[in-house]
């Protein structure tokens, strides 16, 4: 039973947002190093997901970025996402 319990309290996933920092040699885009700005979490109900943003850079609301999402699950926590 408590392992149940402490699926529902986890994300499902860390949102993490990589601002773009230049173009390369070809014209891709680089990004710097992704920094967590959030995570998703699962609805009581099991219908869909919340997002959660504890941070929005600026970058973000002016497409200057990419958001990644990473499973949130242990083998991802000891790589630090």
């Amino acid at each position: 039973m408590r392992q149940k319990t402490e699926a529902k309290n986890r994300p499902l996933y860390r949102v993490s947002f990589a601002r773009k920092t230049g173009v390369d040699d070809k014209g891709n885009d680089t990004l710097g190093a992704a920094r967590e700005i959030g995570s998703v979490w699962p609805r009581r109900d099991n219908n869909g997901a919340i997002l959660r943003l504890d941070h929005i850079p600026v970058e973000l609301t002016q497409h200057q970025g990419v958001i990644f999402l990473f499973p949130a699950d242990s083998a991802n926590e000891s790589r630090g996402f």
